[in-house]
């Protein structure tokens, strides 16, 4: 195999439709990430300029030094922020106006200056085929190579969340705070030092040796330590973020996991009601993934604004929001999306709007939840699969003749129901974002069942489950 062919399957390995990923079986390596970084300084025409590089943790450490390399050989000046999130890094290149990129221990996502995306159809392709030659040759270096500096973000950061969302004269709150050993150990703390806010710390540590803890809503065994935590301390709320701080999944003071799609539905009736006041002709547009709750764009069509529909997929929420003007993104596990934050998904936003919404008044935060969130949502379930289109032809064979059947985002059947019945839909997409499915390239797939009614809910999610083999 020549040096050229084994270099374009080792990328091959890596490079997906939106970013960089290495798996068990094909690792990120410092080579192929200098060799990448050296691509995108030529791919967006970085040399002579700055780019920034951020990281999650510690344990991404050679990487971004390998990133450093590369783009530096190739004449860009390295602007290291550190620690940071992935709204952070979002935020630096929007308002530099700098081409970015964000690295962990198993990934690399870059952007164009002005936080605009690159994927297969926008760069990412072009960069992995430079990178090819690259890659098997070594980058080669302009006449002036760049510099390095450090740059701390973080107060910048701060104003600019802050200008969003007020939270002066908000109640005093206890609120527990899993971090995840990710970045939101460092912007937490920062962000809210001058809010009546008491935060009660887990998982703040960043031991390399340690690994990340997870938050997802789908697994309520990774929200355990956050609930108990929040009942021991008598905490007014918890909030746990995702390692890189996009993802933030709440927990009412009961210990009970807030369901996404009610913070969404709270989220999007704020951000109507503050785009409505500063421009009340504006014709409002909210985007939801498919598989929350029928009350979120219930919520959304209350207060005065479109509901719009979007397949699953962060990368496509942030391009339809581009695309429609819309004024916020929900997603389905806790990633809320907004426009005037460079459309980054940012948990720390999402999380200062609920401590906003609870800290003006008194209502416990199970209290409004409750009230935004009337039906009976399973939340999304996952379960590994050997035959995807097998399943899929199992499921339309038994609900033929008792529910449409739409094909957007893997499959949507909702139930022929008369006017006094309950509502029920059912949604099933299949899926390899789950980290052990990524390392194993085990196909899987997502089931997202809600009901007007619980027992309804529980009888439909029991009816597709059968239909799954070892589910």
């Amino acid at each position: 195999m020549s040096a050229q062919t084994d270099a374009a399957a080792r990328l091959d390995a890596v490079v997906g439709p939106h970013e960089v990923r290495g798996t068990a079986s094909a690792p990120l390596t410092d080579d192929v990430v200098a060799a990448l970084a050296a691509a995108f300084v030529d791919e967006v025409g970085a040399q002579s300029r700055e780019v920034l590089v951020c990281h999650d943790r510690a344990d991404a450490g050679d990487l971004v030094a390998a990133f450093t390399r590369g783009a530096s050989v190739r004449g860009a000046t390295v602007v290291d922020l550190g620690v940071c999130s992935t709204d952070e890094i979002r935020f630096g290149s929007g308002t530099l106006n700098a081409p970015a990129a964000r690295i962990t221990a198993s990934s690399l996502t870059v952007l164009r200056a002005g936080a605009q995306e690159i994927g297969q159809g926008h760069g990412l392709g072009a960069i992995r085929d430079r990178a090819v030659g690259y890659l098997a040759d070594g980058p080669a270096p302009v006449a002036t190579p760049g510099a390095r500096r450090d740059l701390d973000l973080l107060p910048d950061y701060t104003a600019g969340l802050r200008a969003l969302v007020e939270l002066t004269g908000i109640r005093p709150l206890t609120v527990v705070v899993d971090a995840g050993r990710g970045a939101a150990a460092r912007t937490v703390p920062f962000v809210l030092r001058e809010s009546p806010v008491t935060i009660v710390p887990l998982f703040f540590d960043h031991d390399p040796s340690l690994p990340a803890h997870r938050i997802d809503p789908a697994d309520p065994a990774t929200l355990t330590d956050l609930r108990n935590a929040v009942i021991q301390h008598e905490a007014d709320l918890g909030l746990g973020f995702d390692a890189d701080g996009g993802r933030c999944v709440v927990v009412d003071e009961t210990g009970c996991v807030v369901p996404p799609s009610a913070i969404g539905a709270l989220l999007a009736r704020r951000t109507i009601m503050r785009a409505r006041t500063e421009d009340p002709a504006r014709d409002l547009v909210v985007l939801h993934d498919l598989t929350v709750s029928r009350f979120v764009a219930e919520t959304i069509e209350a207060a005065g604004a479109a509901a719009v529909p979007t397949p699953v997929g962060g990368s496509l929420m942030r391009a339809e929001l581009r695309v429609t003007g819309a004024v916020f993104g929900i997603g389905h596990s806790g990633d809320y999306y907004f426009p005037q934050f460079w459309c980054a998904d940012s948990g720390l936003l999402a999380a200062l709007h609920v401590l906003a919404e609870i800290g003006f008044q008194p209502r416990p935060l199970s209290a409004l939840a409750t009230d935004a969130m009337p039906y009976a949502h399973s939340g999304e379930i996952g379960v590994a699969v050997d035959d995807l289109p097998g399943v899929y032809a199992r499921i339309v064979d038994a609900f033929t003749g008792s529910a449409d059947f739409e094909e957007i985002d893997g499959l949507t059947v909702t139930g022929m129901t008369s006017a006094d019945e309950p509502f029920w839909w059912v949604n099933v997409r299949p899926s390899r974002t789950e980290p052990e499915q990524a390392q194993q390239q085990q196909p899987g797939l997502r089931l997202t069942v809600e009901a007007g009614t619980p027992e309804v809910m529980v009888r439909i999610r029991d009816q597709v489950l059968a239909l799954i083999p070892d589910a």
